[in-house]
């Protein structure tokens, strides 16, 4: 299997990215093949109606997205939502999410948005027929590296592989 962790934070060092960076060593670590795709490496297109269509970024990452057989997106959650970056890259990879093994990594700064990503769970559900793994990993502030969120990253990780794993065989 092939899986790919899409870092979507914006800012160097985020904790976004620092959970996606520990759920990919963790992937590596049991012998699977696993990319981190970091937005802000990355100059991303706006999903603007046709343009962006011909950008090559909008290529490179919709090859990605469709060569994978499970995805994590690692996200940071403003204002009650996964962050606008994560949003415009599934808006310009589209249809390559079809099918997919899809895991969550949020970082908050609060605790009341737990459920916030369940917005963007429904609609890789409903437009691309994703199968969404039950269990996310929620982190607020510093925490991201504690040991029960690095332990919860660990079980995601194996849900991941579980999930892809059984859905893929023949």
């Amino acid at each position: 299997m092939k899986y790919i962790v899409i870092s979507s934070g914006l800012r160097p060092g985020s904790n976004s990215r620092t959970m996606a960076e520990s759920l990919c060593d963790r992937l590596r670590e049991i012998g699977e093949e696993t990319e981190l795709l970091a937005l802000s490496d990355h100059e991303m297109p706006f999903c603007d109606g046709k343009d962006y269509l011909d950008h090559p970024t909008t290529q490179l990452f919709r090859e990605k997205v469709a060569s994978a057989d499970g995805i994590v997106l690692a996200t940071p959650v403003y204002n009650y939502d996964a962050n606008a970056a994560a949003k415009n890259f599934i808006e310009i990879t589209g249809q390559a999410w079809q099918n997919k093994v899809v895991g969550f990594l949020c970082a908050a700064g609060g605790e009341k948005s737990y459920m916030s990503i369940m917005a963007l769970a429904n609609s890789l559900m409903l437009d691309f027929r994703c199968v969404i793994i039950p269990r996310f990993v929620y982190a607020t502030g510093g925490a991201v590296t504690d040991e029960t969120v690095v332990e919860r990253t660990h079980e995601l990780a194996d849900e991941l592989i579980r999930f892809t794993t059984g859905l893929n065989s023949d």
